[in-house]
């Protein structure tokens, strides 16, 4: 039998992540003769082993504080296929769900993070599990304050895309242990069922949950400005979106399969005196660039501050 995944908060990350490993599992919806991962994402690992496999889940269990809460996930598992109807939710159970669970992904606000890590009897059910901290702002220090030291803690910062499986996440380094190979196998079968993934060391996930984490929403505010633009000139407002949206994702793809760098891009498509060296002076007398890459800086500096007791909340 595989490993017993637990999320703590199961709200729309927690809701992401469980989605994406149930599909990643689902070998029923795999399109004939096309691996897994590259019948929708070409480039990137593919996921192996079965639900019999120890490095990946054959239970999954979700928590949540509220019944109504409870009601809306069980609607949109309901939805999700055979897999996800054997998902156990748990209301205000969060000690008895970990205590029954292998792996817990914590997937709360960062502002109630101590208080359900507080709450008795929730040390001794983590003790000896492997932790994974999704929130923002958390520090792995603070979290090891919380728990037992023999409990492993590692901090991740996946996205929104997540529930599509295109996401991107990020995942600190995996402690020394016994167990540091399965556990980083397990870590890895988990985030790159939904994306992308890639390690880096947590002085950098500030920036991270501002770039990769909030960036979605950054992405389309620009998304939105494109397509009005085009139903300024004239575009009917469904085109106008959907031209605008597989523009982005196919210059993005360039980027991340071609290798091609954005200004090889950018310098491909501007020809002298057309539109495009036009539109792009616009831009620049409008300091998107400028703007764009301060958002990055003003957002990881507020990502700096949750989940930390002394600062602005």
């Amino acid at each position: 039998m595989g490993y017993t995944l637990c999320v703590l908060g199961c709200g729309t990350m927690g809701i992401a992540i469980i989605s994406g490993v149930i599909d990643s599992l689902d070998v029923s919806r795999i399109p004939f003769n096309l691996e897994k991962w590259e019948s929708h994402t070409p480039g990137t690992l593919t996921p192996t082993g079965s639900p019999s496999d120890q490095t990946s889940p054959s239970r999954f269990l979700a928590c949540v504080q509220r019944e109504v809460s409870a009601v809306k996930l069980r609607g949109v598992f309901a939805s999700m296929g055979v897999l996800a109807q054997n998902i156990e939710i748990f209301v205000s159970q969060n000690v008895q769900a970990a205590q029954q669970s292998d792996v817990v992904i914590l997937c709360c606000k960062p502002q109630v993070a101590h208080s359900i890590l507080s709450e008795p009897g929730m040390k001794e059910a983590l003790d000896g599990k492997l932790l994974i901290s999704i929130l923002a702002g958390v520090t792995i220090s603070q979290l090891s304050d919380w728990v037992f030291p023999s409990t492993k803690v590692i901090r991740a910062m996946p996205n929104t895309p997540c529930k599509i499986r295109e996401g991107m996440t990020v995942v600190s380094t995996i402690p020394s242990s016994p167990s540091e190979e399965t556990d980083g196998a397990i870590i890895l079968k988990i985030f790159s069922s939904i994306g992308r993934c890639r390690f880096l060391d947590e002085k950098h996930f500030d920036a991270c949950t501002a770039l990769s984490g909030s960036g979605p929403a950054f992405a389309c505010i620009f998304l939105e400005a494109m397509a009005d633009g085009g139903v300024m000139m004239g575009l009917p407002r469904a085109e106008a979106l959907e031209l605008a949206a597989q523009t982005l994702q196919g210059a993005a793809r360039m980027v991340l399969q071609a290798g091609q760098h954005p200004a090889q891009i950018r310098d491909a498509v501007t020809t002298p005196g057309g539109c495009t060296i036009a539109g792009l002076l616009a831009l620049e007398d409008g300091k998107v660039r400028s703007t764009i890459a301060r958002c990055i800086q003003v957002a990881t500096d507020r990502a700096s501050e949750l989940g930390q007791p002394n600062k602005r909340q």
